[in-house]
Formats: C-alpha cells, sequence, structure tokens
C-alpha cells in the first residue's frame, strides 16, 4: 500500500489549497479514506472522512463549510478542497487508510497559512 500526498504549500489567509492522495497497492474503491493534519505540538487530528462510493462524508467541526473531502475511484485518488483558510489551519495533512487488518499513513503535505 502507498499513500503519495500532494499540494500542500503555503497560502495567505482567505486563501484556496486542494490537496491530492494518489494511492495503490489496493482496491481503492473498497474502503473509505480519511485526512488528518498535525500542528506542532498538537495531536494528529481527523479533518475529514468519506465513504467508499464518495455519497457521504463528515467533517471536523473547526472545517465545516470550508473544507471538502471528494474522491476519483477511477484515478485512485482522493480529494481535500480547502478554501477560506486559516492561520490555525496550518499543520501537515495525512491521508489515511485503515483495513480490517491494518491503517496506513501517507508521508504527509506541508499546509501553511500566514500573511
Amino acid at each position: 500500500v502507498q499513500l503519495v500526498e500532494s499540494g500542500g504549500g503555503l497560502v495567505q489567509p482567505g486563501g484556496s489549497l486542494r490537496l491530492s492522495c494518489a494511492a495503490s497497492g489496493f482496491t481503492f474503491s473498497n474502503y473509505a479514506m480519511s485526512w488528518y493534519r498535525q500542528a506542532p505540538g498538537k495531536e494528529r487530528g481527523l479533518v475529514a472522512q468519506i465513504s467508499s462510493s464518495g455519497g457521504s462524508a463528515n467533517y471536523a467541526d473547526s472545517v465545516k463549510g470550508r473544507f471538502t473531502i471528494s474522491r476519483d475511484n477511477a484515478k485512485n485518488t482522493v480529494f481535500l478542497q480547502m478554501n477560506s483558510l486559516k492561520p490555525e489551519d496550518t499543520a501537515v495533512y495525512y491521508c489515511y487508510l485503515i483495513t480490517s487488518k491494518y491503517n496506513y499513513w501517507g508521508q504527509g503535505t506541508q499546509v501553511t497559512v500566514s500573511s
């Protein structure tokens, strides 16, 4: 299993970024996928999760209405569209997969929101 995130960077407050996570090594369309984030000195926490079909999603309260998770099962990719970014969104963002036996993390992508 491999999860490779991309799309992070430096953005001003109020700006937008779109993260991608390219997955391989498993049947992507069979599994829910998640995005987590970890800010310096804080624990890693759930940002958003999407069902295997993409038909349902849930979000952390702190990002509701600003972030949207989506997936393309034909391209084995999950996305996180982040709008109206705030300095407190600064963190390393990780793609996450949990199966019946194991869980897997990507390497993370840094998002920095600063003027």
